[in-house]
């Protein structure tokens, strides 16, 4: 809703500017996608690592800890 209101104001202030805005949004995120899909690989890399890491601690059976 924040998004719609501010490009109502720039509609207001600058109309070709907030068409151009408008056109330009969806190739944007378009382009964004892949950075997206890499981010979430990546964590999930780094997740693996940590469970890999303290796997011998929870097999001997370390501190029960709940993960928030």
């Amino acid at each position: 809703m924040t998004k719609f209101i501010l490009w109502l104001i720039l509609l207001f202030v600058c109309w070709p500017l907030a068409l151009l805005a408008l056109i330009l949004y969806p190739i944007v995120w378009l382009l964004s996608i892949p950075f997206r899909v890499l981010g979430i690989t990546m964590d999930a890399v780094f997740e693996l690592f940590r469970v890999l890491i303290t796997l011998p601690a929870r097999i001997l059976g370390g501190a029960q800890r709940t993960r928030t």
